[in-house]
């Protein structure tokens, strides 16, 4: 059996005159077809309250963590910055305790942009709410060329994994506003743009935990580098399985 590969719902806020519509939960396609070509099987989980959390668990071996609007502060102890985005309370309250359960029960994990953000909060570290907040960001991390090219390269650190799997300096896409600050403990940050901004984290005491900021699943059809990150979760998920 290939590996079941979670993905925690977004929610469609447009308005709209279909009923049906109205606040549905949706994934976003490039992850569903990133995910197939791996190898693994997608599994869409809509936001519900934390207590139905532990019976998610056995339906997936694996699981992204996808982007979506910023983080709400609360979950690290602050106030809104003047410049933080939109914020949805229910899906963070939500992603957290999925992510404390899926770690705890030994779940292989991946984060992509905002998620990378909320898997740091959830273990314990905090965030910049925008980047003037962060004294040595510079570059411009919110790109206006389209989404699915690379924007400003970023080095990795030797002897991680994640430059095992995208090389030294892979040149990537961004689209983000908020960084890490204090990181959690339990993760090291194993990529930098050139102004010191936190591109990737990873687990320190085992290999259960990679996210980035960029959007590989954007990228993955015509990078090579990219495709291997979901290659990487499919493989963590099928010893996990």
């Amino acid at each position: 059996m290939r590996p079941r590969i979670a993905v925690p719902a977004d929610t469609i806020f447009d308005a709209t005159n279909v009923i049906n519509m109205r606040n549905a939960a949706f994934a976003p396609r490039p992850i569903i077809e990133a995910i197939v070509k791996s190898g693994g099987v997608p599994v869409i989980f809509p936001s519900v309250a934390p207590k139905y959390v532990k019976d998610y668990l056995d339906l997936f071996d694996g699981i992204i963590f996808a982007g979506g609007v910023d983080v709400d502060p609360t979950f690290y102890q602050q106030e809104p910055h003047q410049n933080l985005g939109a914020t949805y309370y229910k899906r963070d309250v939500f992603e957290i305790e999925l992510c404390k359960q899926a770690l705890a029960a030994g779940k292989a994990i991946m984060g992509i942009c905002r998620r990378m953000q909320l898997i740091n909060v959830a273990l314990g570290g905090s965030l910049y709410q925008d980047l003037s907040e962060d004294k040595k960001a510079y570059l411009k991390h919110s790109q206006i060329a389209p989404g699915n090219m690379p924007s400003h390269h970023v080095s990795t650190k030797e002897n991680c994994r994640i430059r095992q799997l995208v090389g030294e300096r892979p040149y990537v896409n961004s689209r983000h506003h908020q960084v890490l600050n204090q990181v959690a403990p339990g993760l090291v940050v194993s990529a930098w743009a050139d102004d010191q901004v936190p591109e990737a984290v990873e687990s320190l005491a085992s290999d259960q935990i990679l996210a980035v900021q960029w959007h590989p699943e954007n990228m993955y059809k015509h990078y090579d580098y990219s495709q291997a990150l979901f290659n990487d979760l499919i493989a963590r998920s099928q010893r996990a399985h």
